[in-house]
């Protein structure tokens, strides 16, 4: 029976509404979502911190941050899947507030560390080690050695224009 209203048809493998709309299992919408996301260069900044390993296996392995609620943890729907057995299935979380990344303990067995310290909630500052488990990061919000080179930008011209006064003055002396 013909109703005049479009029936719901396969969109690839993907099934779609009446009016084309499709639905997404939860995989499918994260995958779709990492896709669209911009390139990142792995490169730690103020927007996009990093998590960088620091030992064993880890060492030297980088989880680039973004923005909202980041899920931490071994098992392999976590945003951030660290595979050691001192991390509990969903250990903790990053979330990125007020312009600030705020890590929050999910009642993990083995705790989480920032600086030695156990905490429930904190935001992470650069340089900040941080542990889940046995597990340790680095939280890292530039690379050492880069430099904002807006700073470099800003000062020359104040210093050019401090040599154009300069020139202006001994020019009407």
């Amino acid at each position: 029976m013909n109703t005049g209203q479009p029936q719901p048809t396969e969109v690839g493998k993907l099934r779609a509404g009446p009016q084309g709309t499709q639905l997404l299992s939860a995989a499918q919408m994260q995958r779709l979502a990492l896709e669209d996301a911009p390139a990142s260069d792995g490169r730690a900044s103020t927007h996009q911190p990093v998590l960088v390993g620091t030992q064993g296996t880890l060492k030297g392995l980088r989880f680039t941050l973004r923005q909202g609620r980041q899920t931490i943890g071994r098992r392999v729907d976590n945003d951030v899947v660290i595979n050691d057995p001192s991390v509990s299935a969903t250990h903790a979380w990053i979330i990125h507030q007020h312009g600030h990344y705020v890590l929050m303990n999910t009642l993990s067995t083995n705790g989480t560390f920032v600086n030695d310290k156990r905490i429930h909630e904190t935001v992470l500052v650069h340089g900040d080690r941080v542990r889940f488990g046995q597990a340790e990061f680095t939280f890292k919000t530039h690379e050492q050695g880069s430099h904002d080179l807006r700073v470099y930008g800003y000062a020359a011209v104040a210093l050019l224009g401090v040599l154009a006064l300069a020139g202006l003055t001994w020019w009407m002396l």
